[in-house]
């Protein structure tokens, strides 16, 4: 039987494209969370998604007798190429059946349209970029993923490598539990920050000047993780389309500015995870959907950290542990038993 690989062209195909992860996961992966339709709707528009005023994608799935049994997505993304001198092109939003012909058709036809472009390497996966979903998960497949994480079946690993793609990179994701914290420990770290003869402070952030703070931290996270790898700096559309996404979900006491001597040099953002409300709405808000997110969000106990930096000159001086202190002791009183902290997915792999 051969593999025939198709660009998404119609509104058809797109429908499908949305909708193949439904043929893989439920049944047989307990743990994963069914993304919003709309969401994913919205990510794949050019109209609507800022990744594509300094990005290219072309999404693609794969037919096995007029049956889809995958999909990718390849993605030129010029603004990373600029950032680090590249000539890199990515794949990301890679579902395929556990067939390593309808991989290598996949994961073939991904990069003849990215060299048409000048590309010379492959990386991923990404969901565009190292600021959305990516990596791919190689173990711990019994706990749902936290907000924002990716989640795959076991064999992908094995479908990528047999196709020659190689680990670049280890991206590692912690779960803290409330009792793993040692409160006297950071207490006492508290103490010597406070004899350093710097004002250390943080405060949290504040909701009516929504604006202004969004300002801030965009600026605290370009220079605070420029040098990270694979960083790659939000635009400012981008962190307006993300701070619009995600303020339903902020709470203000787990979003903290870090200041010293007044001047704010570092921040701290947790999400209350809701991944485990969502994972019982199965894709869709409505007409239904809503009122389950509202019963559900009620019983959510871990938070995760999606994003914590400080400038670095301000390095080294503990206010790092400062803001976890607070996120931790926010995050507790509020009920919260268990975070997920960590900055992107669990592993990269590239290709030439």
């Amino acid at each position: 039987m051969g593999i025939d690989v198709r660009p998404v062209a119609s509104r058809a195909a797109r429908r499908a494209f949305i909708r193949f992860p439904w043929k893989i996961y439920p049944g047989r992966y307990a743990a994963w969370v069914p993304p919003l339709l709309a969401r994913e709707e919205k990510r794949i528009d050019p109209a609507r998604n800022p990744f594509f005023e300094h990005g290219s994608v072309e999404l693609f799935l794969a037919y096995c007798e007029r049956r889809v049994v995958g999909r990718i997505a390849a993605i030129e993304n010029r603004l990373h190429n600029d950032f680090h001198d590249e000539r890199v092109g990515f794949f990301g939003l890679f579902e395929a059946v556990d067939d390593v012909e309808v991989a290598t058709a996949l994961l073939d036809r991904a990069p003849d349209w990215l060299r048409d472009g000048g590309l010379e390497q492959l990386r991923g996966p990404a969901n565009f970029s190292t600021n959305e979903e990516c990596g791919l998960l190689v173990a711990n497949f019994e706990d749902p993923p936290a907000i924002l994480m990716p989640f795959n079946p076991p064999y992908y690993a094995d479908l990528l490598e047999s196709w020659g793609l190689v680990k670049v990179k280890d991206l590692l994701a912690y779960k803290v539990q409330d009792d793993d914290v040692r409160v006297e420990r950071l207490g006492r770290l508290g103490r010597l920050i406070e004899r350093s003869g710097h004002d250390f402070h943080v405060r949290t952030l504040r909701p009516k000047r929504f604006e202004e703070e969004v300002a801030l931290i965009h600026d605290l996270y370009n220079a605070a993780w420029e040098r990270n790898w694979g960083f790659l700096p939000l635009t400012d559309a981008e962190i307006h389309h993300l701070a619009k996404e995600l303020k339903p979900l902020l709470d203000p006491e787990l979003a903290l500015i870090g200041e010293v001597d007044g001047e704010p040099v570092g921040f701290a953002l947790a999400l209350p995870d809701v991944n485990q409300a969502l994972r019982h709405l199965n894709g869709r808000l409505f007409p239904f959907g809503i009122l389950k997110l509202l019963w559900h969000q009620r019983g959510i106990r871990r938070i995760r950290v999606v994003a914590l930096g400080v400038r670095p000159e301000y390095r080294r001086r503990g206010l790092d542990a400062l803001l976890y202190r607070e996120i931790f002791r926010h995050g507790s009183r509020k009920g919260y038993r268990w975070a997920e902290s960590s900055d992107a997915g669990f592993q990269a792999l590239k290709g030439g």
